[in-house]
């Protein structure tokens, strides 16, 4: 009775979507996108690139005037092939000194080698602790800066991007509804299912669980990193009524499927 009680008052706290603001994709370049979202529940922010396979690339963000990108100071990340680097700009010309990364990958995917493009995305705290070298993301703002740059060659080693940097000012927010982002929308069909069934999300998929109805623990289902769509073997599953968990770092979400 004890496990229901928890389950059900869990599944009503959940009814409710996070409130999520994005910038929605934004082109830096021909092969260069962003995508920001603040998650004011979790006070997590989510960056989410689009760079060339065989490359550094790098974001900054805040408030600053077009020409202030690089100015002595200001927060900015690169891509280095393996993680996303935390620094600190070091002024125009300088290569940026590394600061104690606060950013947690979710996932990073080659999206084909014919593309030539990676997606990564990484979360981190709106606040680090670190304010002198880590910007302070404000759920309250109405928009963001952004400042680009991405290395001229094929190389992972900082160095010059010639021409191949730009800005993006005054990049607004929308707040986001429950359909545009959250797991909270994610479809498992079909339903009723006779065999195994399908979890089809809009954002990135990090762990299933599945429970009986009553709140038992039945088994954890294998999820590929920053995979979006799990085909789910219910092989073994008795007929009946089933809660599906789904998480990612910043929510958790439940659904409701029928074994027949």
């Amino acid at each position: 009775m004890k496990k229901t009680t928890l389950l059900l008052m869990t599944l009503i706290s959940l009814a409710g979507f996070a409130q999520t603001k994005s910038t929605g994709e934004i082109t830096l370049s021909s092969n260069l996108k962003a995508t920001l979202e603040l998650n004011n529940t979790t006070t997590t922010a989510k960056l989410t690139m689009v760079g060339p396979n065989d490359r550094w690339f790098g974001l900054q963000f805040g408030s600053f005037a077009n020409g202030q990108g690089m100015a002595l100071g200001q927060d900015v990340v690169y891509w280095n092939n393996t993680t996303l680097v935390d620094a600190v700009q070091q002024g125009v010309g300088e290569v940026p000194e590394v600061d104690t990364n606060n950013w947690t990958l979710s996932s990073s995917t080659n999206n084909s080698p014919s593309a030539g493009l990676r997606t990564i995305v990484f979360t981190r705290p709106f606040s680090t602790g670190d304010g002198n070298n880590d910007y302070t993301f404000n759920y309250a703002d109405t928009s963001i800066d952004f400042a680009w740059a991405r290395r001229s060659n094929a190389s992972f080693v900082i160095g010059t991007h010639g021409t191949n940097w730009g800005y993006s000012i005054n990049v607004p927010f929308t707040v986001l509804g429950v359909e545009d982002f959250s797991l909270n929308a994610s479809a498992v069909y079909p339903n009723p299912s006779k065999g195994n069934f399908t979890v089809k999300s809009k954002t990135t998929l990090d762990k299933i669980n599945i429970y009986t109805q009553t709140g038992a623990f039945v088994k954890t289902v294998e999820v590929n990193a920053g995979a979006t769509e799990v085909e789910v073997n219910a092989e073994g599953l008795s007929q009946g009524v089933y809660l599906v968990e789904l998480q990612n770092a910043s929510e958790k979400s439940w659904k409701k499927i029928i074994i027949n």
